[in-house]
C-alpha cells in the first residue's frame, strides 16, 4: 500500500514538474536576484529583490511537503525515502531552490535534536508547513572571513547578552546562501561581561535569530553585497555585517559545532541528492539527443564508441544513487528509532563518504555529458551551462573533499574501528546475497579483494592516513556502491543491464589507496616531493633530495 500511494504521489508531482514547475526555473536563472542598497534618497534599504518564479518556487515546496514529509512520518522509516525522491526530481527543476530546502530541513533537524520546546516549536512548525502562507526557509550563516569549513579559528562574531535573556550578535558573515530566508542558525562566540570570550570550537555557541522583525525590517543585519557566483546564481548569497542582530541562544554554551552537526549531517544528504539529480538529467538529455542527432550519416546512438561514453556515465550514475538512497534509508530508520547501533555507525560513515564522492562524480559527469551534445551544449540557451555550472559547487558546498576525507577519518578513531567493522560486515553480508550466481562472481571477487586491501590500509599510523584519507574515502565509496550493485543485481526480477552495471563498476580500480600504497605514494620522501613538484622553481622552494 505505501509503495502505492507515494508512486501515485511521485507521478502526480513528475507531471506538476513538466507542466507547472519547469517553466519557473527558466524564469529564476533569466532573473536572478538583484541587490538594491539605497533608495533614490540616499537612505539605505539593503532589499534583495527576487523573482515572482523563486517565491512560487517557495508555495511549491510547502504545497508538495518537501520539507514536511520528513517530519510528518507518514510513512514511518520510509518517509525519508519519499521524500528524498521527491527532491531528487525536484533538483533540476527547483531553479535553485533546493538550496534553501536543504537548510530548511538541517534547521529543523537541529530543532528536533534539541528539544522542540517554547520559541522553537513555533519555528519548527513554520519550518515544517505544508501552508505557503506560514511555511519559513532557514539560512546556515557559518563562514566568516577567516574560516570556511575551519569555523573553529575563523569564528569572530560575539554575542553579547541581554538583560531579557536575549543576545546580541555582532560580526561579519562572508557567506550566507538564500539570504532571503526568514530564519537563520547561524554560530557565535559568547561574551563575559568584560567582553572575553573563549577560542576553538569549545567557545562556539549556536543561536537562532530571525532575518526580519514583526514590521518587516532587517533585523539590525546590514547586507553589504550579493556575491558574484560561477553558479546558483538563481539563489542570492550575500555578505552580511550583524550590527547587534536580535537572537536566541538554542544550544549549551561551548556546544555549538555539536549542535550544528544534525544541520550538516541533512545538508550533505541533500547534497548528494542533488548530484545523483544533476547527473542523472545531464545523462537522460543526452540519450534523447543521441536518437535525433546525426553525424556521419548515421544517429549517435549508432555510433558504439558514443554509445560507450554514455554507458560509462550512466553505470557512474547507478552506482551513485543507489548509494545515496541508502544514506536516506539508514537516516529514516535512525530517526524512527528502528536502527540497530551498527546502523547508526554506517550511516556516520556513509554520509560524508558519500557526500564527497558524489560531488566529484557530478561534477565530472556533467561535463561529460555536456561535451556530448558537441558546440552545442556549450550553448547558454540549450539550459546545460546553467546544469553543469550549478552542479560544480556540489564538490566545494557543505564541506570540500579533503574536508569530509579527513572527517571519515575522524569516525573511525572516534569509534576505536567499530565503525570499519560495521562497513565490512555490511559489505560481506550484501556480496553472501549473490553467492552462487555465476555472471556475477568476478564482481564479487574484485569487492572482496577491496576490502582486504582497504582494511589493510587503515591499519597505518595516523600520519600516513591522513596523507591517504582521500583516496582511503574514495574507496569506500567505491567498495560500498559496488556491493549495492550487485547486491541489486543479485534480485530475482533484475535485468541484464543491472548486471552488467555491477560488472562494469567493480571493473575500474575499487580500492586507490590500495593501489598508491604499492606505489609508495604516502612514503615520506613521496610526500616531501609533492611540495616540491608543486612549487618548482618559486622562491619558496627548497627541495633537495
Amino acid at each position: 500500500q505505501i509503495q502505492e500511494e507515494v508512486s501515485q504521489d511521485l507521478e502526480r508531482f513528475g507531471n506538476r514538474l513538466l507542466t507547472e514547475i519547469q517553466p519557473l526555473a527558466w524564469e529564476c536563472a533569466s532573473n536572478p536576484p538583484v541587490f538594491r542598497q539605497y533608495d533614490a534618497w540616499g537612505q539605505r534599504l539593503d532589499h534583495i529583490i527576487t523573482c515572482s518564479a523563486w517565491k512560487r518556487m517557495k508555495e511549491i515546496s510547502a504545497e508538495e511537503g518537501l520539507v514536511a514529509e520528513a517530519y510528518e512520518r507518514k510513512y514511518s522509516n520510509w518517509s525519508r525515502v519519499h521524500q528524498a525522491i521527491k527532491l531528487y526530481l525536484f533538483s533540476n527543476f527547483s531553479g535553485g531552490f533546493n538550496c534553501p530546502l536543504a537548510m530548511t530541513d538541517g534547521a529543523a533537524k537541529v530543532i528536533e535534536s534539541l528539544g522542540i520546546s517554547g520559541s522553537l516549536k513555533h519555528a519548527f512548525d513554520h519550518l515544517t508547513s505544508r501552508d505557503p502562507k506560514k511555511f519559513w526557509t532557514s539560512g546556515q550563516w557559518m563562514t566568516e572571513r577567516r574560516g570556511g569549513s575551519d569555523v573553529a579559528d575563523g569564528t569572530e562574531t560575539l554575542a553579547i547578552k541581554q538583560p531579557d535573556g536575549t543576545y546580541h550578535l555582532h560580526g561579519f558573515k562572508w557567506f550566507t546562501s538564500a539570504a532571503d530566508s526568514d530564519v537563520t542558525l547561524t554560530l557565535a562566540r559568547k561574551a563575559d561581561a568584560q567582553g572575553r570570550v573563549k577560542q576553538g570550537s569549545g567557545g562556539l555557541s549556536l543561536f537562532f535569530l530571525k532575518v526580519q522583525d514583526e514590521d518587516g525590517k532587517l533585523n539590525n543585519i546590514k547586507v553589504q553585497r550579493l556575491k558574484d557566483k560561477l553558479g546558483t546564481r538563481q539563489m542570492a548569497t550575500a555578505e552580511l555585517w550583524l550590527d547587534g542582530a536580535k537572537a536566541e541562544l538554542i544550544s549549551a554554551e561551548g556546544r555549538g559545532v555539536a549542535s550544528i552537526s544534525h544541520m550538516l549531517n541533512i545538508t550533505r544528504i541533500h547534497n548528494t541528492v542533488g548530484a545523483v539529480a544533476a547527473m542523472r538529467r545531464m545523462i537522460s538529455l543526452s540519450r534523447e539527443y543521441a536518437l535525433r542527432r546525426v553525424a556521419f550519416g548515421k544517429l549517435l546512438k549508432d555510433h558504439p564508441l558514443h554509445m560507450q561514453t554514455i554507458a560509462r556515465m550512466e553505470v557512474q550514475t547507478r552506482g551513485a544513487f543507489l548509494l545515496a538512497m541508502e544514506v536516506v534509508r539508514l537516516l529514516g530508520l535512525v530517526e524512527t528509532n528502528m536502527a540497530s547501533e551498527q546502523d547508526k555507525l554506517l550511516l556516520r560513515l556513509l554520509v560524508p563518504v558519500a557526500k564527497l564522492y558524489t560531488g566529484k562524480q557530478a561534477a565530472a559527469v556533467v561535463i561529460e555529458a555536456m561535451e556530448s551534445f558537441g558546440g552545442q551544449g556549450y550553448m547558454e540557451d540549450t539550459g546545460l551551462p546553467v546544469i553543469v555550472r550549478d552542479a560544480l559547487v556540489l564538490p566545494i558546498w557543505e564541506g570540500t573533499t579533503n574536508i569530509l576525507s579527513l572527517d571519515v577519518l575522524r569516525s573511525l578513531s572516534k569509534s576505536q574501528g567499530q565503525v570499519l567493522a560495521v562497513f565490512i560486515s555490511t559489505v560481506q553480508r550484501k556480496l553472501d546475497s549473490a553467492s552462487g550466481i555465476e555472471k556475477l562472481g568476478a564482481a564479487v571477487k574484485l569487492v572482496r579483494e577491496a576490502v582486504r586491501l582497504v582494511q589493510s590500509a587503515s591499519s597505518r599510523g595516523a600520519a600516513t592516513m591522513e596523507i591517504a584519507a582521500r583516496d582511503f574515502s574514495y574507496s569506500l565509496a567505491r567498495i560500498y556502491a559496488g556491493a549495492l550493485l550487485i547486491e541489486h543485481a543479485a534480485q530475482p526480477d533484475s535485468s541484464s543491464t543491472d548486471v552488467s552495471a555491477a560488472q562494469r563498476w567493480c571493473n575500474q580500480e575499487l580500492c586507490p589507496v590500495g593501489m598508491e600504497l604499492r606505489n609508495g605514494s604516502y612514503d615520506a620522501q613521496e610526500v616531501f616531493l609533492d611540495s616540491c613538484l608543486v612549487y618548482d622553481g618559486s622562491p619558496v622552494a627548497h627541495c633537495k633530495l
